[in-house]
């Protein structure tokens, strides 16, 4: 029980150490992205490069899966912000309502780009003789 403690605060403790980690370089570097963005990226790069995660492996996916099941309660406060700021929403909703129907328009264009490119792209590559002979 206290190995499984153990890693699981290890694995806590790396979540807690690239979030750290990404708002000192965009505060550093006055980057336009935040800090937590920035950590998450470094993480899933060190993932990629390692090819295996950090020590605590099974328990970083343990300890990143419970703190998704409680993402819905850190939205409150934001709402809670939202909620203070109404009458400045209404007197901008016009622009707001522009950026997102136009960025979700932008995403949907993009991705069904780059889906027709790979989907291209994966029909002109050659197919293996091994695999044409599959059981």
């Amino acid at each position: 029980m206290l190995k499984y403690i153990a890693k699981s605060l290890a694995a806590l403790a790396i979540l807690v150490g690239f979030q750290l980690i990404g708002e000192l370089l965009q505060r550093a570097l006055a980057l336009p992205i935040p800090g937590p963005a920035i950590g998450m990226a470094l993480l899933a790069g060190v993932l990629i490069v390692r090819r295996r995660p950090p020590a605590p492996d099974a328990a970083l996916g343990r300890t990143s899966n419970a703190l998704l099941i409680w993402m819905g309660l850190l939205f409150v406060p934001a709402g809670v912000g939202l909620m203070e700021h109404v009458d400045l929403i209404e007197a901008q909703l016009l622009p707001i309502t522009v950026g997102l129907v136009g960025s979700s328009l932008a995403g949907v264009i993009v991705t069904g780009l780059i889906m027709q490119h790979l989907v291209a792209r994966r029909s002109r590559r050659p197919v293996s003789e091994g695999a044409l002979h599959a059981d």
